[in-house]
C-alpha cells in the first residue's frame, strides 16, 4: 500500500460530475499527447482496466504534479477508497468484477468524499442518464468537442472543490463568530428554544436588555433553520429616520418622492427565501408597522409610489429591548403586530443573570482578540476573573468584551486583579 500524505479536507458527499468519451481502438495514448495547466495539485485515482489508458493519464497528470494512483477495477478501487482518501477519480463505466457505475453506486453509500469524472468508449444516453442518477450534474457523449475536455473538466472539478472548501471555512468562521457561549441555566434554556424554532418558518420575537445577545440568536435561528443558505438581511429600526423606514423595508419605484431618482429594491425583497432581521423594532414608526403587519399577513408588499403587489417568502426574527406591552399601552405599538411578530418569544438573559458564564465569554474574547490583532492568547488569573464575575455589567456582554479588549491592550501577559481594578 502506498503511503498516503496528510491532505486538505474536501468536501463531503460523493460527487459524480461529468461524464466525457473515449476512443476506442489501438492508439489510446492518442487521446493525451498534451499538458495543460492545472491548479490546484490534486490527489487522483486512475481506475480502469487498460493499463494504457492509465499509463497515459498517469503520464500527464504526473507532469502536472498531481499525485497519482491506480486501480484496474471497480473493486480494486472501492477498496482503496475505503483506506485513502482523493480529490478525483478518473473513472471508466465498462470494467470487470465492478463496473463504474456500481462503484459509484458503493462509494456514495460509504460517503466517500471523492469527485469522479466517468469515463466511457460506449457512452449512451441511458448509460449519462444513470450516472447522473447516482451524482453527476453534466455529461459529454462521444464524440466530444476536443481532446483538451478532460483536463478542462478536471481543472473545473478541482476549483469548484476548492471553493466549496472555502465556503465552509468561511461558514465555520461565521458560526464561530456568532456562537453564543455559555453552559449556565439560563443560556441553556435559550439555545434548547433555539433548536426547537430554528427549523420551523415561526416569527421569533427576541427581548432582552441592550448587549445581551439578541443578534447572536437571531443569527442562531437562521443558521440553524431550512433558510440557511439563503440572505440574511438586517435592519436596525432605530438607525433609520422615520421618514425612510418604509422606502428601506420595502422599496420605492423612481419618482416616488425628490430624492427617489431610480427604483430601489426593499429588504424584504433582498431577504427573498431568507431571513429579515428587524431590529430594534419597538421604534419603528407606526406607518410602517401597518405596512409590515401587512406583508405579514398577506406574504406581499408594495414599494413605495408603487401600486403593484409583490408576492414576498420571507422569515421575519424582530428583536427589541423595549417592553412592548408597555409601548401598546402608551399607543406606540400596534398590538396586531406584536401578536403578529410573537409566536415564539425568547427572552435573552442579563449578563448579571448568568455570571458563571463569565469565564466561557472572557476565555472567548481572549482567543477573538488575539486572533484580530495577530498576537499571542493572553491568560488571565483566578482572581482577575472573580472580579469580573463581581463587576455589575450594566453594558452586559457587549460591556465585557469591550473591558476584556482593553486589559489585552493595557496589560501584561497575564491578566491580573490589579490590572481589572485599574482598566475596568
Amino acid at each position: 500500500m502506498v503511503s498516503i500524505p496528510p491532505r486538505r479536507e474536501t468536501e463531503p458527499g460523493l460527487q459524480a460530475c461529468s461524464i466525457i468519451t473515449k476512443p476506442s481502438g489501438q492508439n489510446p495514448e492518442g487521446l493525451f499527447l498534451f499538458a495543460n495547466n492545472l491548479n490546484p495539485m490534486a490527489r487522483i485515482l486512475l481506475v480502469d482496466d487498460m493499463a494504457a489508458i492509465r499509463a497515459s493519464l498517469r503520464e500527464i497528470l504526473e507532469h502536472e504534479g498531481h499525485e497519482v494512483f491506480e486501480a484496474s477495477d471497480g473493486q480494486e478501487a472501492l477498496t482503496w477508497l475505503q483506506e485513502n482518501e482523493a480529490d478525483v477519480a478518473f473513472c471508466d463505466v465498462k470494467m470487470p468484477k465492478l463496473d463504474g457505475i456500481e462503484l459509484l453506486q458503493h462509494a456514495r453509500k460509504a460517503g466517500i468524499q471523492t469527485a469522479f469524472i466517468m469515463i466511457s468508449a460506449h457512452g449512451t444516453r441511458q448509460t449519462a442518464l444513470e450516472c447522473i442518477k447516482q451524482g453527476a450534474y453534466f455529461f459529454i457523449q462521444k464524440p466530444f468537442d476536443s481532446i483538451e475536455t478532460i483536463l478542462i473538466h478536471l481543472r473545473n472539478v478541482l476549483e469548484r472543490n476548492s471553493l466549496r472548501a472555502e465556503n465552509r471555512d468561511l461558514k465555520k468562521k461565521i458560526s464561530r463568530k456568532w456562537e453564543i457561549i455559555g453552559e449556565s441555566e439560563a443560556i441553556r434554556q435559550v439555545k434548547s428554544m433555539i433548536d426547537k424554532v430554528a427549523p420551523t418558518d415561526a416569527r421569533v420575537l427576541i427581548i432582552g436588555p441592550n448587549g445581551s445577545g439578541k443578534e447572536l440568536v437571531a443569527r442562531q435561528l437562521h443558521e440553524k433553520s431550512r433558510r440557511s443558505e439563503a440572505p440574511w438581511i438586517e435592519v436596525n429600526c432605530a438607525a433609520i429616520p422615520s421618514e425612510l423606514i418604509e422606502s428601506e423595508l420595502f422599496g420605492h419605484e423612481k419618482g416616488a418622492f425628490t430624492s427617489a431618482i431610480k427604483q430601489r429594491i426593499g429588504k424584504f425583497e433582498q431577504a427573498e427565501g431568507g431571513t429579515l432581521f428587524l431590529d430594534e423594532i419597538g421604534d419603528m414608526s407606526l406607518s410602517a408597522q401597518a405596512k409590515v403587519l401587512r406583508a405579514l399577513q398577506e406574504n406581499k408588499i408594495t414599494r413605495v409610489g408603487g401600486e403593484k403587489d409583490i408576492p414576498v417568502n420571507v422569515r421575519v426574527i424582530a428583536a427589541t429591548n423595549k417592553d412592548l406591552k408597555q409601548e401598546i399601552a402608551g399607543n406606540r405599538f400596534r398590538e396586531d403586530l406584536y401578536h403578529r411578530l410573537s409566536v415564539i418569544v425568547i427572552r435573552v438573559p442579563s449578563l448579571s443573570e448568568r455570571k458563571e458564564d463569565i469565564p466561557l465569554l472572557t476565555d472567548k474574547f481572549l482567543t477573538d482578540i488575539a486572533l484580530e490583532h495577530g498576537n499571542r492568547k493572553k491568560k488571565i488569573n483566578e482572581n482577575a476573573l472573580q472580579a469580573l464575575q463581581q463587576h455589575q455589567w450594566t453594558g452586559n456582554v457587549r460591556e465585557l468584551r469591550n473591558v476584556v479588549e482593553r486589559l489585552v491592550i493595557m496589560s501584561d501577559d497575564i491578566i491580573t486583579e490589579k490590572d481589572v481594578e485599574a482598566y475596568l
